[in-house]
């Protein structure tokens, strides 16, 4: 793939130059166009292509071997490291690798897996550990969710009621998952949203999940945050007729019967 070269960013601010430095450099490692175990162009090449002085150059590249995607060594330059070593988890890497038009569905699904792993336990937590205040916020964020009127609203909600159960927790270690949970949600919409009904269909586990955390039932609020898991899972493996990370095929989970919309 042919590059284009970068304008010149002089007249940014260094924090913004640095920043757009991070950002081309990071999706062209997360798209492959430079892979793993190629070594980025020496510091007066990168100066000279995006426009920039070298201390601008080297915090973005300080900046993305702190995120595991590059290691510098001495004599050897600054080369990009394998996939398996990069703070996948972290916003920015995130962001790079789901920002194409059509994300990679399997690592939508690993991430899936993981959030399996996350969420239903967070929400059994919210259901003993919320106050009013937190409890409130679900509800709303569920009641946007169940009004909402087009792709945006529908976002902006499912995120709020995903990132109000996880701060219900005030648990500081899950409430670190924020930023991540935002960027896949985002992500996720994009490839789901065009499956019939996925948004509507999955409406009334939310509610229950809502519904349990409110009323102090943490084995309901668990099990019904699975099954909101389960059926995007379910969608996200129907529509990338059932490839995985590494090839297998991989059994999806079934779809839960349909309800009617549970709204107050």
């Amino acid at each position: 793939m042919t590059k284009t070269p970068a304008k010149p960013l002089e007249r940014r601010t260094k924090p913004g130059r640095i920043a757009a430095v991070l950002t081309t450099l990071g999706r062209e490692i997360a798209h492959d166009i430079i892979p793993a175990g190629a070594t980025l162009p020496p510091e007066p090449d990168l100066e000279a292509r995006f426009g920039v002085g070298r201390g601008v150059i080297r915090e973005a590249i300080k900046t993305l071997a702190a995120k595991g995607m590059v290691s510098v060594r001495p004599r050897y330059g600054t080369t990009v490291t394998p996939r398996r070593d990069w703070s996948l988890l972290d916003r920015d890497v995130l962001g790079w690798l789901v920002d194409d038009a059509e994300p990679d569905r399997g690592l939508l699904l690993a991430i899936q897996e993981v959030r399996l792993i996350i969420e239903p336990a967070a929400a059994a937590l919210a259901a003993v550990r919320s106050t009013k205040q937190d409890r409130a916020r679900i509800e709303a964020a569920l009641v946007a969710m169940e009004t909402s009127h087009d792709q945006a609203s529908a976002i902006t909600a499912d995120k709020a009621f995903h990132l109000a159960i996880l701060d219900a927790t005030h648990n500081p270690v899950l409430q670190g998952f924020r930023g991540a949970i935002d960027t896949i949600l985002s992500a996720v919409f994009v490839v789901a949203v065009g499956s019939s009904g996925w948004f509507e269909d999955n409406l009334p586990n939310h509610a229950i999940a809502a519904r349990a955390i409110a009323s102090g039932d943490a084995k309901e609020a668990k099990a019904a945050m699975e099954r909101v898991l389960n059926y995007t899972e379910f969608k996200l493996s129907k529509r990338r007729s059932g490839a995985s990370l590494d090839g297998k095929t991989r059994k999806s989970a079934a779809p839960p019967k349909r309800r009617k919309r549970d709204v107050s």
